[in-house]
């Protein structure tokens, strides 16, 4: 088995100080208060409603997220010195948003080929020229952090387009405060609840309108998405209207929201629609999600999108290998947080390693999310290797492969007792004329032993994130 780096023990098997208050308090708590306590959060979850379907299941059923109680904890001066990387990606990341559709200057310094970027599915040729407040594109940030068995935090993706999760982030602190207040009491746990006004605060920031008190409203594609509870609770959380395609409409290049009242215009629309189902006239025009119009009115600068149309481009697969060159060129910077080595299969070089040792990698499909469409080399049987191997084979340029990482590990609690899961972590970027984050993020765990997939709609639980001073 190769070496795992765990979070709360060090390799003796001794307690690290940051998670020295949880294993006083595991140490001295019966396994059945603990127990009592993972049903009552179980209960309040579904009061609360926090649920997430799953894309093709036939039963159509809503679940809830596996939540567990034992917290991730990262000792404070190690947060400092992620968000300084966090804010340095984001902002190189929104840098070169900008410049690809504008001059376009990384192209012409060879620092990324042409045909990366205008030949990615995700380009949009409409967004060539088009002006946007203070030039952010991305404007709510998702970065997945893994660590590795050296202990050193790697990106594993960006996601850029309309990045999930922030609901349970919140929802998870709330019922930990809940249930073990002892523990809030005796250590100082940096706070994440107020995410929803820092967000707030960023859409405001970025509207068209200065002179005003700007219009917010969340666009959501509807009550049958997956992240629906999300786009509910961050509505109600801002107090800010959650609407529907059909409950806004373009006129004179200007969007107008249908109220009781009569129309109000609308200045920033935060949506959680993806670009090609936005509007009708201008993408799919059998999309009945979007506002037909919209486009026009967004080139036009009547409103202000969030995040913007086009950022796909940026948190695709196959353009994560260049962020380290975006940081360099855009900044003058060295990476403050490193790349997990990547494979990039459309270069032949890469594609006849990557065949010879499928075995070994783990395979992405470049648009890919949500951990469908992948291989986890190590764990597949000789013929899911083989079928995938012909996927690839039929256009390599499609995927990417990064080596199997070991990522680290926290006591979980699985079945009747504990035993050591593996995470990622999500932290949320805000990006309007400055940037903002909370402390931590969401931490997802594979609950199945030895999974490396932590995606919810892959059998995933979360658990609370601690910044601990």
């Amino acid at each position: 088995m190769p070496h795992l780096y765990n979070e709360m023990f060090d390799a003796d098997r001794a307690v690290r100080p940051h998670y020295a208050a949880i294993a006083e308090w595991l140490a001295e708590t019966p396994p059945a208060r603990i127990a009592q306590h993972r049903q009552a959060a179980d209960l309040l979850f579904h009061r609360v409603g926090i649920t997430f379907a799953v894309y093709g299941e036939a039963s159509g059923t809503e679940r809830l997220i596996p939540f567990d109680i034992v917290p991730h904890v990262i000792p404070g001066e190690r947060w400092d010195a992620l968000g300084r990387g966090l804010r340095q990606r984001v902002q190189a990341l929104n840098r070169f948003l900008h410049d690809i559709y504008h001059g376009q200057e990384i192209v012409k310094a060879g620092v990324i080929p042409a045909t990366e970027i205008l030949g990615n599915a995700q380009f949009r040729r409409e967004m060539i020229g088009v002006e946007v407040p203070g030039n952010v594109y991305a404007h709510v940030a998702g970065v997945d952090l893994v660590r590795n068995a050296d202990g050193d935090y790697y990106v594993l993706e960006d996601n850029l387009r309309t990045p999930s999760g922030v609901s349970y982030m919140l929802e998870n602190r709330k019922m930990m405060m809940r249930l073990f207040p002892e523990l809030f009491a005796n250590q100082h746990i940096r706070p994440v609840d107020h995410y929803p006004d820092l967000l707030l605060e960023t859409l405001r920031g970025v509207a068209p309108r200065k002179d005003v008190s700007p219009v917010i409203v969340l666009l959501t594609p509807g009550h049958f998405n997956s992240a629906y509870f999300e786009h509910a609770f961050l509505a109600q959380q801002m107090g800010i209207e959650l609407v529907e395609g059909q409950d806004l409409f373009v006129r004179n290049d200007t969007v107008f929201m249908r109220t009781t009242q009569g129309p109000q215009k609308v200045d920033v629309i935060y949506r959680r629609i993806d670009d090609d189902f936005l509007d009708p006239l201008a993408f799919r025009p059998d999309s009945m999600l979007g506002v037909p119009g919209l486009l026009a009115a967004y080139r036009a600068g009547g409103v202000t999108l969030a995040n913007a149309i086009g950022t796909g481009v940026a948190d695709d697969k196959s353009m994560y290998p260049y962020v380290p060159d975006m940081i360099r060129f855009y900044l003058g910077q060295e990476p403050i947080l490193k790349n997990v080595p990547t494979y990039r299969l459309r270069d032949k070089e890469d594609l006849d390693y990557v065949l010879a040792h499928l075995d070994e990698l783990v395979v992405k499909e470049a648009q890919g999310s949500g951990g469908y469409g992948m291989l986890v080399g190590p764990t597949a049987s000789r013929d899911e290797r083989e079928r995938y191997r012909q996927r690839i084979l039929d256009a390599p340029e499609r995927f990417i492969a990064q080596p199997t990482l070991s990522l680290s590990v926290v006591p979980t609690f699985c079945g009747d007792g504990m035993g050591d899961r593996h995470i990622d972590l999500r932290p949320y970027v805000l990006s309007g004329f400055e940037v903002n984050f909370v402390p931590g993020g969401l931490t997802r765990v594979a609950l199945r032993e030895g999974s490396l997939v932590v995606n919810s709609s892959q059998g995933g639980g979360v658990k609370d994130t601690w910044v601990v001073d």
